[in-house]
């Protein structure tokens, strides 16, 4: 399917995603955020496809929502149009998601961003979270994640005055996986993509699973939703292959299932 807002190519097991609005430093505008929508719905059929990565450009990620186009809005509109939702979209993939950021990281683009499962970050990122200098305030998820990257005082901070961070902070406090120079985050964001991918994909999908249970369960059901699904991972073909493979010495080859 073509769109005009994103490019969408398959690399052996790797969905990419760019976002393709330079002019604009990739706004999201609800074209994008439908076309994104539609374009992981695709690579989470697409069994080829293993591990997901969006990427921006090396001077934006993106700089956050299209304001042009939601100034005028009414509570109405937004509540209608409902192109927020799109973010969930991401958090409901079975699939893992990698951001590839450089450049501006900021508002709507910092929760994108966020609500992937990794983040791999250039030099020359930005992370923030500016919507109080519109008057509004962060409307998808940035209130929520942002202070279980970074602690309640510093999300605070950042979200009370719209100031950044940049990468070496981001990295310090966990926002981000890994800091690399602009000129090969994309190509260390695929190289990490191909090597979750080359893993067991059921094993995969439940790990995935588990970690996001955080911070959503208590301790107890959230350790109890863990061994849930490791005992599960037992009647799959995968487990079998693993471990013999493991006793033999050799690569594994998983099937998926």
């Amino acid at each position: 399917m073509a769109f005009e807002h994103i490019l969408v190519t398959i690399e052996e097991a790797l969905g990419l995603i760019q976002l393709n609005r330079p002019k604009v430093l990739n706004a999201l505008n609800r074209a994008v955020m439908t076309e994104l929508g539609q374009a992981l719905a695709d690579l989470e059929a697409n069994d080829a496809v293993r591990c997901i990565v969006i990427y921006g450009n090396a001077r934006a990620f993106s700089a956050g929502a299209d304001i042009a186009e939601m100034q005028a809005a009414t509570p109405v509109d937004m509540l209608r149009q409902n192109w927020i939702a799109q973010w969930e979209r991401l958090r409901q993939l079975t699939k893992p998601t990698i951001a590839a950021v450089s450049g501006y990281c900021l508002g709507g683009g910092c929760e994108l961003a966020m609500a992937c499962d990794i983040i791999i970050a250039s030099e020359s990122a930005q992370f923030g979270q500016p919507e109080i200098n519109l008057g509004v305030i962060p409307g998808a998820g940035g209130t929520q994640r942002l202070p279980r990257a970074l602690g309640k005082s510093r999300a605070m901070e950042l979200i009370l005055t719209g100031k950044f961070i940049g990468a070496q902070e981001a990295l310090a406090r966990g926002l981000v996986s890994r800091v690399v120079p602009v000129e090969v985050y994309l190509e260390e964001a695929k190289s990490l993509a191909r090597e979750i991918a080359a893993k067991a994909p059921v094993a995969v999908q439940f790990a995935k699973e588990c970690v996001n249970k955080v911070f959503e369960l208590p301790l107890g059901e959230g350790l109890e939703y863990e061994r849930r699904h490791f005992y599960f991972l037992f009647s799959t073909e995968d487990q079998r292959e693993g471990m013999r493979a493991f006793l033999a010495k050799r690569p594994a080859e998983w099937k998926g299932r």
